[in-house]
């Protein structure tokens, strides 16, 4: 795996973070991990799968941008903590079929079964690439910012142990409660729903 490490810092609503950059070799995929503090303690960990929509324009079909914001909050007011941002949207299915998936969910199919009518896994997302990203940081444990039992597995089998896992919970809208749901029912998310 290559990395670049960029070393200006970013300054945000959240607070100052170091950006670096890096890709796998086979694919060329890039990753980005913001880094917050200094490297004397276990840090908080989110690794956060790209949403277009939700991240970027706000949409209240999902959670991920509502997990976005307080992810880098909680990381940004820690004493060390970093956000892994994968480029693996939809699950890893990538954005035009994340599209397709939408309309299927708008004419009666949950997010897994939309996924499954395009020929598609319900998820791709893998965390190798995440844990290289870790160990480049010379991080062994975490405090990870999850519902996704799927990355503590993904982590924990790529070397990095999961001290606690951090939940992220949000009182569902009436637009994000079906897919939340399909979460926590078909894709063993931990909710308090």
């Amino acid at each position: 795996m290559q990395f670049e490490v960029v070393n200006e810092h970013m300054a945000t609503p959240y607070g100052e973070f170091r950006l670096i950059a890096s890709y796998a070799e086979d694919t060329r995929e890039p990753i980005f991990a913001l880094v917050h503090g200094s490297c004397d303690s276990v840090p908080i960990v989110r690794i956060h799968s790209q949403c277009l929509t939700g991240d970027v324009f706000s949409s209240l079909r999902c959670d991920c941008g509502l997990q976005l914001a307080r992810a880098l909050e909680l990381i940004g007011s820690s004493e060390f903590g970093i956000l892994i941002y994968q480029m693996q949207e939809g699950r890893g299915i990538g954005l035009m079929n994340k599209l397709r998936a939408y309309e299927l969910q708008d004419q009666g199919l949950d997010t897994v079964d939309a996924n499954l009518e395009l020929g598609f896994l319900a998820d791709y997302r893998t965390y190798e690439i995440c844990a290289a990203v870790l160990k480049y940081l010379r991080v062994t444990q975490v405090r990870l910012l999850s519902n996704n039992p799927e990355k503590i597995q993904g982590l924990e089998s790529n070397g990095i142990g999961v001290l606690e896992r951090i939940p992220l919970h949000f009182v569902p809208s009436s637009e994000s409660e079906r897919y939340i749901r399909t979460k926590q029912e078909r894709l063993g998310h931990l909710f308090g729903l």
